[in-house]
């Protein structure tokens, strides 16, 4: 049997630019002799649709472009995930009637939906809310594909030892196939590869794992689709972080041996993985809302050094602008370094100095501030001013703003509101401060790899970032000498303390068991509950671990608990 597994990147909302691209795979697939043709979870309204399923116009819509789907498909069947309205059902709360609706696969053959699979297992954890849309479905699917039983899953359903796999199976399925919208997340391969191993091997089947890609708001997709033989060997698997037809031929047999499989395509490691879903979620929310060019307030730190990389190769340098905004605290090294970075880049530079605009606040507030000591305040206004000239910039050419904090730091709340944290979208909202050093260094090393082996780098020499910028010390440099470490422990010491405060839920007292220091951990966790206010008000950015600020972490921001320790 040739199976053809489509991994695209849909678009939310656009039922009918989705179809178009579904269509194509399908056309593309049957040319290649493909028996049958496999899409994504959702791929027809794209995921995850949030709010939009409660409208009945974009519930009827998807429905009515499946079937007009279907009347194109001839006898190859094409599986197309969607939303599916139960009939006969609905649900009613204070705001009125709604339809209980299925996240589905439909099986599409000779011009008809020859049968439909309805997700089992409703994921309502981290950013995913199924329980609030979906009902469940109960019953399994196998089709017949040119003689072999085919079964459908949809994503969660493979999570479970005893559940909708082991179903499909019993029901005959000889090849169970398992369709996602599945968020990359670091680390996460092992645990959906152990998965389908464990089904392949346990009930003797092909396991076909199909993902889609794409960045949509605050999740990116990574694809990496791939076959698991009953023996839980991976035989194919498609590239990670770009659409691809990818194309398996499974042999009549359940011995691997008797296929001929072409060698998968190499692997990213673990900090090139996490830069490429750094770089099309950033490429794919500018260019999902209508943006074509970025704008970075570039300081000469490591921070705003790695989202000009990202942002560069999202957009392509020519649509990249940086402005370096120097303050009479700002050292020589970060301008120096701040425009050697954008030569590096290829980008446009342009440098507005903040002495002005901070005169002039600081004659404004004079009255106001009187008879006290300066401090945050002052230091925060010359943050703001800068927020306030780049969205000036960002309005006035329609550049979207990205910005350029850290986990780290929003964790403890070592960003300024309406300063740093002001624009559109926050590429290394979730990377912790000790990986942007790491990120850093590898963009060098493929930048450099790439010069070695003779490919284009635009006179820029062995580095992208310069390493005068990964060599500093992190500075605001909001005032005369200023150290991030004057007030916070270095992040070689804060970040695994957020990673377990954040990510686990770990208690104080549970930290301090494992051996840090019992004041360092107590201040950590304070700044990291009081700084709640600032991140509801932060702009999105990518899921890349495995508990992001956001949907994944639903803290109340007015509260009177207190972390035992």
């Amino acid at each position: 049997m040739r199976l053809a597994l489509a991994q695209i990147n849909p678009v939310v909302g656009d039922i009918g630019g989705n179809a178009a691209a579904l269509l194509d795979f399908y056309w593309r697939a049957c040319e290649a002799e493909a028996d049958v043709v496999v899409t994504p979870e959702l791929a027809l309204t794209g995921y995850p649709p949030e709010d939009l399923v409660l409208k009945t116009a974009f519930v009827d819509a998807n429905v009515d472009t499946l079937q007009r789907l279907a009347g194109a498909v001839g006898p190859v069947p094409l599986v197309v995930g969607y939303v599916e309205r139960l009939e006969g059902r609905s649900r009613t709360d204070l705001l009125g009637e709604y339809d209980h609706l299925a996240n589905a696969a439909a099986v599409l053959r000779n011009g008809t939906i020859e049968a439909v699979y309805r997700k089992a297992r409703l994921p309502n954890y981290g950013v995913f809310d199924e329980k609030r849309y979906f009902h469940p479905g109960t019953d399994a699917v196998v089709v017949d594909v040119a003689g072999v039983k085919v079964g459908l899953t949809i994503c969660e359903d493979q999570w479970a030892e005893d559940g909708p796999v082991a179903a499909t199976v019993a029901a005959g399925a000889r090849v169970v196939v398992n369709l996602n919208a599945s968020p990359f997340v670091m680390n996460k391969r092992s645990h959906r590869e152990g998965w389908a191993a464990r089904h392949a091997q346990t009930h003797g089947v092909w396991f076909a794992y199909l993902n889609m890609v794409g960045g949509q708001d605050d999740v990116v997709f990574d694809g990496d689709s791939f076959v698991m033989a009953p023996d839980a060997r991976v035989v194919a698997r498609a590239r990670q972080f770009s659409e691809e037809l990818f194309i398996v031929d499974l042999p009549d047999s359940l011995d691997p041996a008797d296929g001929e499989w072409v060698e998968p395509s190499e692997r990213l490691d673990a900090r090139g993985e996490t830069y490429t879903a750094l770089v099309l979620a950033t490429r794919d929310y500018a260019r999902k809302n209508g943006f074509h060019d970025a704008l970075i307030g570039l300081s000469g730190g490591v921070d705003s050094a790695l989202v000009a990389a990202i942002a560069v190769d999202a957009l392509g340098a020519e649509h990249v602008t940086t402005v370096a905004m120097p303050s009479p605290y700002s050292s020589e090294g970060s301008l120096t370094d701040a425009l050697q970075l954008a030569k590096n880049l290829g980008v446009r530079h342009e440098v507005v100095p903040i002495a002005p605009a901070m005169q002039t606040m600081a004659a404004t507030l004079e009255g106001l501030f009187a008879d006290t000591e300066p401090g945050l305040a002052e230091e925060n206004v010359q943050s703001r001013l800068r927020g306030n000239l780049l969205m000036a910039l960002s309005n006035k050419f329609g550049h979207l703003l990205l910005t350029t904090g850290n986990k780290s730091e929003y964790a403890v709340g070592y960003a300024t509101l309406y300063g740093d944290m002001a624009g559109g979208f926050a590429p290394i909202k979730d990377v912790y401060k000790t990986l942007v050093y790491r990120l850093c260094e590898w963009r060098n090393e493929v930048h450099q790899a790439g010069a070695q082996a003779g490919a284009p780098d635009n006179g820029n020499g062995s580095e992208w970032i310069p390493q005068t910028i990964l060599d500093k010390e992190p500075s605001a440099e909001l005032r005369p000498d200023q150290r991030d470490t004057d007030s916070l422990p270095p992040y070689e010491v804060l970040d695994p303390i957020l990673v377990r405060y954040i990510e686990r839920d770990a208690s104080v007292d549970e930290i301090i068991a494992d051996g840090d220091d019992p004041e360092t951990v107590r201040a950590v966790a304070r700044l990291v509950d009081l700084a709640e206010y600032k991140r509801r008000q932060a702009a999105p950015g990518p899921k890349i671990t495995a508990k992001a600020f956001g949907k994944d972490r639903r803290v109340p921001i007015t509260q009177g608990w207190t972390t035992p320790g």
